[in-house]
């Protein structure tokens, strides 16, 4: 097509645009050469002196001829960035590594490598890359730490030119993104036992149909150290190899974590604060919960459950216990307050749930969301709560009168309740709350859960 068409014209157009942000690019070396030269241009004018416009030509050109030949550079340049690993803890340190590779078969000259970073994680890395042959790479890698949960985007990774007199320099950016995502932080729990606790899988008696499973006739193959009283003989005569009945499906016991993030429920912020203590105290519930064998889901005041499917919103069933721990970790790292007026949506989601054990951390409670939370807890399941006073955490004190209140009231309903107070360490409320558990079995002649906690 000819220059004049519209194809020569969007060509002329960007080239006018490249060539002006070249110009831009002029650093203060630059600026000041060009400055000086055209000052000694017009006083060789003025004095009628050659020679000094000779010397204002030369100042003047240089910086020039630097932005035409950076301008003109066609380097290509691949860049990736890799995180080692790209979920962390909070208070954790990720590494990040960065590779460029010269594709063409012109060396580069230097260059300025700079990734962008949220300021939460560190200041923002910058290299300097000597000249890369073609065909070679360069490799670096920079740490990024944050104390706040969070999911946060690393990028774009952008590449900075410059000339060898350090007249003009120009900013290339990559379009890829990263994202870095920190999750709560997570404790160790004791193997404790409530009274009558049996393990999250099994095929006890004591374990209702909806965790044990209906009886299945179905025969299938029989696997070493299956009990041979289980050996179905007219199933295996009619296939010819020893088939064994399937009597009980080794379903997973089921646990809730509920995480109330109401804001009316929390006072303070920061990674201190009794929410960022709740939340880390849900994560490492789930991940106890799950490697003990048990199905869990994660659940909110705002009656959203995570993972949200199988049975009853459980993950164990049809989901893999790292995948679940995955989602629900994730979920964790980003979950804020709610602006819900009380815990309502979640009773009704705990409403149709008889079974199971129920872990909960809630933040202030009133009178009317006491009584709440005291009907959540459902015959035949054990509850825990977490309650955790904003007022006298901020102060340092213990729980108050109306605390102590709220936790009878939560006890009179069957709950196992606990004060949190400023500085705990949910290991040991963990183990309080066994003991707890066990002395109110005792002298209540309880049986205890038999779905457990362990």
């Amino acid at each position: 097509m000819a220059p004049g068409g519209p194809a020569g014209a969007d060509g002329q157009e960007r080239e006018r645009g490249g060539l002006r942000a070249a110009l831009s690019g002029l650093t203060t070396r630059g600026r000041s050469f060009l400055a000086a030269g055209v000052a000694a241009g017009v006083c060789a004018y003025v004095l009628g002196q050659s020679d000094l416009l000779r010397v204002g030509i030369l100042l003047a050109a240089l910086p020039l001829i630097c932005v035409a030949v950076l301008h003109r550079t066609r380097y290509r340049v691949a860049g990736s960035r890799r995180l080692m690993p790209s979920r962390v803890s909070a208070g954790s340190e990720a590494r990040v590594h960065l590779r460029m590779d010269n594709v063409t078969r012109l060396p580069t000259g230097l260059l300025m490598l700079q990734d962008h970073v949220p300021y939460v994680l560190g200041p923002r890395p910058r290299f300097v890359l000597d000249r890369v042959e073609p065909g070679g790479r360069r490799e670096v890698s920079y740490r990024v730490r944050s104390d706040l949960r969070g999911r946060y985007p690393l990028g774009p990774l952008q590449l900075r030119l410059s000339d060898p007199f350090g007249m003009c320099e120009l900013t290339r950016s990559f379009s890829a993104y990263d994202t870095l995502t920190v999750i709560p932080r997570t404790e160790p729990l004791p193997p404790v036992r409530l009274a009558g606790e049996s393990s999250g899988y099994g095929d006890g008696r004591q374990r209702s149909l909806a965790l044990a499973g209906e009886d299945d006739v179905i025969p299938r193959g029989y696997r070493y150290g299956d009990d041979l009283r289980r050996v179905h003989w007219r199933s295996t005569a009619r296939y010819g190899e020893l088939m064994v009945r399937r009597e009980e499906q080794p379903q997973r016991a089921g646990c809730t974590v509920l995480l109330d993030t109401r804001r009316a429920g929390y006072q303070g912020s920061g990674p201190d604060s009794p929410f960022e203590w709740a939340v880390s105290g849900a994560a490492s519930t789930l991940m106890h919960m799950l490697e003990r064998g048990f199905a869990v889901r994660l659940l909110t005041d705002t009656g959203s459950s995570v993972p949200g499917d199988g049975a009853d919103g459980f993950a164990g069933a049809t989901q893999d216990s790292g995948e679940a721990a995955a989602l629900m970790l994730d979920t964790l790292a980003v979950v804020d307050h709610s602006d819900e007026p009380g815990l309502s949506r979640s009773y009704d989601v705990l409403r149709g749930f008889s079974e199971g054990l129920l872990v909960a951390f809630f933040g202030d409670l009133d009178e009317e969301q006491a009584a709440v939370a005291a009907r959540m807890r459902r015959r035949g399941g054990a509850a825990v709560a977490f309650v955790l006073d904003s007022g006298g955490w901020s102060q340092g004190a213990g729980s108050g009168a109306r605390s102590e209140k709220r936790l009878r009231q939560l006890r009179e309903a069957g709950w196992t309740a606990l004060a949190v107070e400023a500085g705990a360490e949910l290991p040991e409320l963990w183990r309080l709350a066994s003991r707890q558990h066990s002395e109110s079995a005792v002298a209540g002649g309880s049986t205890g859960f038999s779905g457990g906690w362990s």
